[in-house]
């Protein structure tokens, strides 16, 4: 790999591993409801990928359920379990998205799963589970069992994506944007209270996080991804893309105060040795399998 490309990937990485963080601080910290928060992103998801929107893809109805369940579902569980988990645990907790998007593979595509890929799943489990242990036993919180739900929509969805092919990555974007800014726009107006007031009260801060997350996240880091997963093997880029879940560990720390101990970092190693093991041992995918699980 060129020493730009993988330059530009670690950044990339770094602006994915931010943006979880940031997603924290925005439902936490800042209160804005979580559902209003994906639906605002979406919406401006939308206005930036406009031009690109026609035609739509085909077939039809299988976009518009990758997009629910790579756009709306996915961002919407993530932000709903943000509210209480922490951005290091959650982290962690989503990397079990390989293991799902493994067996999904296996059960929807007919897919052979070796030895090594299941050493790398076990790895993984058991890293999860070393995370979310105390004492008393396993303690998967509320905010992490969202968390959970959220990998394992953004598996499904990318399952469903290897099915589809030639789709222009903005064309893809603007049509995960419009599939699911229409359900979260409805569920924060039923589920929801205050969105307006609680954004308006944050004001600024607010403005600039949802151009974030839609334009610099969204927009302008997947894009570019999917230009360098077009130029290398996604086997060379997925084993790198782990660079996300340091980089949020990282900031999480650093602006979130998140408590990282022994049992944390151990986790993490064996979490992140196992979605190495089965990324080393992928035949090349669609770049969309490392999307599913960047806020």
């Amino acid at each position: 790999m060129k020493v730009r490309d993988f330059l530009l990937l670690v950044l990339i990485c770094l602006v994915w591993g931010y943006s979880n963080v940031l997603s924290k601080i925005v439902v936490g910290a800042w209160g804005i409801p979580p559902l209003f928060f994906a639906a605002v992103r979406f919406a401006v998801v939308i206005a930036a990928t406009l031009p690109w929107l026609l035609p739509m893809p085909r077939p039809r109805w299988r976009i518009i359920v990758i997009g629910l369940l790579m756009g709306a579902g996915n961002f919407a569980l993530l932000f709903i379990g943000l509210q209480t988990a922490s951005p290091s645990a959650a982290a962690v907790v989503i990397q079990i998205g390989v293991p799902f998007t493994t067996l999904l593979s296996i059960v929807m595509l007919g897919e052979r799963i070796h030895w090594r890929r299941g050493l790398g799943i076990a790895l993984t489990l058991a890293g999860v589970l070393l995370v979310v242990w105390n004492p008393e036993g396993v303690a998967l919180s509320a905010g992490l069992w969202f968390v959970v739900g959220a990998a394992f929509t953004g598996s499904l969805g990318a399952v469903l994506m290897k099915q589809v092919e030639d789709v222009a990555p903005l064309r893809f974007q603007a049509w995960v944007g419009l599939v699911s800014f229409l359900p979260l726009a409805l569920a924060t107006a039923v589920f929801e209270q205050n969105q307006w007031a609680s954004a308006t009260a944050i004001g600024w801060p607010f403005v600039g996080a949802v151009l974030f997350a839609a334009l610099v996240v969204s927009v302008i880091g997947h894009t570019s991804y999917y230009g360098l997963i077009r130029r290398y093997e996604a086997n060379l880029l997925a084993p790198l893309t782990l660079m996300t879940p340091l980089f949020t560990i990282a900031f999480g720390v650093l602006l979130t105060g998140d408590q990282l101990d022994l049992r944390m970092v151990a986790g993490a190693m064996l979490a992140l040795a196992g979605v190495l093991v089965v990324a080393l041992r992928s035949r090349p995918q669609s770049p969309l399998l490392a999307e599913r699980e960047q806020a």
